[in-house]
């Protein structure tokens, strides 16, 4: 089995990761044509640590989303359910393995989105990226990340939609369907696992029912933005008790 199939069992998720780490950065730089960058960009800005925050990033893979955090003074810990993942963001660090005491100012920490090693309300900030999609419980997901979100802490989620121009949508869909995994054939140390990455993208609920979801969770002040024309929506929330405004995404 080198994917994944959409009842996302999560060894075979985790397994269909660990194959496609070696080249993951790599693929997603030519599958979006940059705009990952981007959307990066967007979720850092929609996070907005500061500094002594602590923020954890779910399904953080090699760490590369959760630079941004860093950098702008929090403490992050980077968490993902795929050792592969982790283990090749460590060494592109210069690291020699999972550490608890942090890789260039990153922790990893391998764990799942369904059961998180995190007390309660312990986070300024969760955020996902480009992850939620593959949780086989969405629900139960959400609400991991509340309890282990301080009260008034943020959520940030950031994953592929639904295009809000209904003629580039019927586009979109023929280059996920036909010539992403034409594409990623050339580039990936595992291409099947981008036939699953676009059947999973369709099958993803669009902008307003996930925002119903984050709701249904227990979060509050849920609201939403598109990216690039609706291919990826930024959802963001607060944890009731709030003392920190969400402002605006």
């Amino acid at each position: 089995m080198t994917r994944a199939t959409l009842d996302k069992q999560p060894h075979e998720v985790a397994a269909m990761f660990d194959r496609t780490a070696r080249r993951y950065d790599l693929v997603n730089d030519v599958i979006s044509l940059g705009q990952h960058r981007l959307w990066r960009r967007a979720t850092a800005a929609a996070v907005d640590a500061g500094p002594g925050e602590l923020v954890l990033d779910l399904a953080a893979g090699t760490g590369t989303s959760t630079d941004a955090f860093t950098g702008l003074g929090a403490r992050a810990i980077a968490c993902d359910f795929s050792l592969g993942m982790l283990r090749t963001g460590v060494r592109k660090r210069g690291g020699s393995g999972l550490s608890g005491g942090g890789v260039r100012g990153v922790t990893f920490v391998a764990g799942d989105a369904l059961k998180l090693p995190f007390p309660d309300d312990t986070f300024d900030a969760v955020t996902i990226s480009f992850g939620l999609r593959n949780v086989n419980d969405t629900a139960g997901a959400l609400g991991e990340m509340l309890r282990v979100t301080r009260p008034g802490g943020r959520l940030v989620v950031c994953e592929f939609s639904r295009p809000v121009f209904g003629p580039f949508d019927l586009v979109y869909t023929e280059y996920l369907m036909r010539l992403l995994p034409v594409v990623t054939r050339v580039v990936s140390s595992n291409p099947d696992s981008y036939e699953y990455l676009a059947e999973s993208i369709r099958a993803w609920p669009g902008q307003a029912e996930l925002a119903r979801l984050v709701a249904a969770a227990g979060w509050g002040r849920v609201a939403w933005r598109n990216l690039s024309m609706g291919i990826v929506a930024l959802h963001r929330a607060v944890k009731p008790g709030d003392v920190r405004q969400a402002g605006s995404i």
